[in-house]
């Protein structure tokens, strides 16, 4: 069997594994996956169909296999299996206690199916894999409800408290789908007091509940949403930073956060260049931090906004 044989093999087998995973399949969905064409896909399906499994095509919703029919559980490679740890360690890390619990308890279940040496493989890197800082203390369960509220199509009510503000907010809102960007959970969601769709962050939510009010929308797809926010052109400013390259590394810390672009040796400094929002407080506060260590070479704006703000420390002293 030639090498492409063997790719076009393991693309069908994961194919049938996949559509025994969920409900409805497209066949784009699988051509994005596999990065080959939909009349790929399509023949794909074919051959399954050949092989005698019963599939079947609805539209607008894609494929799927016949109700009821299933294979025994799948040998998962070494790899697979593997990475059951890594999962299991992350949802412990980024979600709630309910949605942990859930998660680990559905993962044994799969454990239970590997074979021997996998099981002993998977046993020795559990306890060689730690992710600290974990977030999983959020009593509330914000993860969980907002997945029930988004498989139920169920409003939710939630205290959001914004930046700017130490006090909650109270909103009643539609979640579409949760994302994860620049070290924060987010969800999208359509909120009433707007009447617009607005992204909240997770960690900002104080309190949430689930209500027994059904969705007033018919909503595009989380993608849509993301999509747009790519092709929404934020306009940014330009800031230079030296600082001497033995306390640079100070700044590796959440750069990314703050639009780091590039970094230049210059002698016995380091330059790096930020593009980062016109609203600068939120990068002159975070600069506050190493500021001792380094220099704004511009914007003026943000060297005076720096004085500024250590001025006001320095008449609370």
């Amino acid at each position: 069997m030639s090498e492409l044989d063997v790719k076009k093999f393991n693309r069908i087998l994961s194919i049938y594994v996949q559509l025994q995973s969920r409900n409805f399949i497209t066949a784009q969905q699988f051509a994005d996956r596999y990065e080959v064409s939909v009349r790929t896909i399509y023949r794909d399906i074919k051959a399954l169909e050949n092989a005698g499994i019963p599939i079947y095509n609805e539209q607008g919703k894609g494929y799927a296999l016949v109700e009821g029919y299933r294979i025994p559980p799948t040998i998962f490679t070494k790899e697979e299996a593997l990475s059951f740890v890594v999962a299991e360690k992350l949802v412990d890390k980024y979600a709630d206690k309910k949605l942990s619990f859930n998660f680990s308890s559905a993962l044994h279940k799969m454990k239970a199916i590997l074979r021997t040496s996998e099981k002993e493989n998977v046993a020795l890197i559990e306890d060689k894999l730690l992710i600290f800082d974990t977030t999983s203390e959020n009593s509330n369960e914000v993860l969980s409800i907002l997945l029930e509220s988004i498989v139920a199509k169920l409003q939710i009510e939630v205290e959001y408290q914004k930046p700017s503000s130490y006090i909650g907010e109270l909103r009643t809102l539609e979640p579409i789908g949760i994302f994860y960007e620049n070290d924060y959970w987010y969800f999208m969601a359509y909120c009433h007091l707007r009447n617009d769709y607005r992204q909240f962050r997770i960690d900002r939510v104080q309190n949430i509940n689930k209500m027994a009010i059904g969705f007033t929308l018919l909503h595009q797809p989380l993608e849509y949403f993301l999509e747009k926010k790519k092709e929404k052109v934020e306009e940014k400013i330009t800031v230079k930073i030296l600082a001497p390259r033995k306390s640079a590394h100070y700044f590796n810390w959440d750069r990314m956060s703050y639009g780091f672009v590039r970094e230049e040796v210059i002698g016995d400094f380091v330059e790096l260049t930020f593009e980062t929002s016109t609203k600068l407080d939120y990068f002159a506060r975070w600069f506050l931090m190493y500021s001792v260590e380094a220099q704004i070479t511009t914007p003026l704006e943000l060297k005076l906004m720096v004085k500024d703000l250590l001025q006001k420390a320095i008449d609370k002293v």
